[in-house]
C-alpha cells in the first residue's frame, strides 16, 4: 500500500468511475485498475462493486475510504508545513516593540536567529501608538507591546493577543524610606518627584491620577531606561511602571532598586504583555514561528 494507490481510490470513489479517476490523476486507467486490484488482493475483501454504470464502494470500501481520506488529508497538511518552512530559506522579520519587552523576548529571539540565520531580522523600539501605526502601515509584521482593552476597542481592525499579566508598581532607591513599605497609594505618590518612561499607557494613568488626587510632581520622561535607573537608584526620584519592566534594571535583582504595590482605584488595571497583528490576515510565516517561540519561552 502507498500514497499513490489510496490517492487512486479515493478518486474512483469521488467520480464513481476508474476512467475519471484515471483521467484526473494523469495515469492511465490500467494504473488505476490495477491499485485497486492490488489494495483489494492485500485486504482480503472488495472495495468496489463495478458494473457499467461505475464503480461504487462496498461497505467495508467505505471504511477504507474514509481512513484513505484522513491520511491524504494529513500528509497536504504535512506537505504545506515542510513548504513553509522551506520558503525559509529567505526572506525577513520585522519587529517592533516597545524596549522594556524585549527584555522578556530575547531568548525567543535568540532561537529563532538560530534555528533560521538565513532571515533577516529587524527589530525596533518604539512607542506604543507608533507600533501600532507601523502595523497598519506593514512597516511591522508583528508588534510586542503592553496591552489593554481601551487599545483593543481604538484598534478594532487589528488582532491583538497577551501573554502575560501584570501590575503597576513604584521603583524606588534601596536608600529611601518607602523601600521598607509594601505598596503605596497614589495620593501617597503625588510627595515624591517621579521619573517616567516615555509611554502612552503610562501618560493615561498619570492622567487619571492627576484628575483624581491632584498634580504628580513629575520632573520627566524619558525613553532611555538607564538614565530612570540611574535617578532612582540615586535616591533623586521614584518611577511608576508595570512589574515586567523592572526586569530591564539590572540592579534590580542586586537590590538596588526596591519595587512597591501601587494601589490602583477601582476600574484601573495595569496593560498586560503581548502583541498586535494585522486584523486583515494571518501572520507571515516567520512571525508565527516567532509568536509560538515566544508563547513556549513565556508559557
Amino acid at each position: 500500500m502507498n500514497l499513490e494507490q489510496l490517492e487512486y481510490i479515493v478518486e474512483t470513489a469521488k467520480t464513481g468511475s476508474l476512467t475519471k479517476a484515471a483521467q484526473n490523476c494523469n495515469v492511465t486507467l490500467s494504473a488505476v485498475s490495477q491499485a485497486v486490484s492490488s489494495l483489494e488482493a492485500e485486504f482480503g475483501f472488495s472495495l468496489f462493486t463495478r458494473s457499467r454504470l461505475g464503480a461504487v464502494p462496498t461497505a467495508e470500501g467505505q471504511r477504507i475510504l474514509r481512513k484513505a481520506y484522513a491520511i491524504l488529508e494529513q500528509f497536504q497538511e504535512l506537505k504545506a508545513e515542510a513548504e513553509g518552512y522551506s520558503n525559509l530559506l529567505g526572506g525577513s522579520l520585522r519587529i517592533a516593540t516597545v524596549p522594556v519587552p524585549l527584555t522578556l523576548s530575547i531568548d525567543a529571539i535568540i532561537r529563532f536567529k538560530k534555528d533560521f540565520p538565513q532571515i533577516k531580522l529587524d527589530i525596533t523600539e518604539k512607542a506604543t501608538l507608533d507600533i501600532i501605526e507601523d502595523i497598519k502601515q506593514n512597516h511591522a509584521d508583528i508588534g510586542l507591546i503592553f496591552v489593554d482593552e481601551s487599545i483593543i476597542q481604538q484598534h478594532r481592525g487589528l488582532h491583538f493577543g497577551k501573554l502575560l499579566e501584570s501590575k503597576f508598581v513604584v521603583g524606588v532607591s534601596r536608600q529611601s524610606p518607602l523601600a521598607m513599605r509594601p505598596s503605596i497609594t497614589p495620593e501617597e505618590l503625588r510627595g515624591y518627584p517621579l521619573v517616567l518612561y516615555k509611554d502612552d499607557n503610562l501618560f493615561k494613568v498619570m492622567d487619571v491620577f492627576q484628575e483624581q488626587y491632584g498634580d504628580m510632581d513629575v520632573l520627566f520622561s524619558t525613553n532611555q531606561t538607564r538614565v530612570i535607573q540611574k535617578l532612582v537608584e540615586e535616591n533623586v526620584a521614584v518611577t511608576v511602571g508595570v512589574d515586567l519592566s523592572f526586569t530591564s534594571f539590572a540592579s534590580v535583582p542586586s537590590g538596588n532598586i526596591v519595587t512597591l504595590e501601587l494601589e490602583m482605584p477601582p476600574g484601573l488595571a495595569a496593560s498586560s504583555f503581548g502583541w498586535v497583528q494585522p486584523g486583515t490576515h494571518h501572520l507571515s510565516k516567520p512571525a508565527a514561528i516567532f509568536l509560538d517561540k515566544l508563547k513556549h519561552q513565556i508559557g
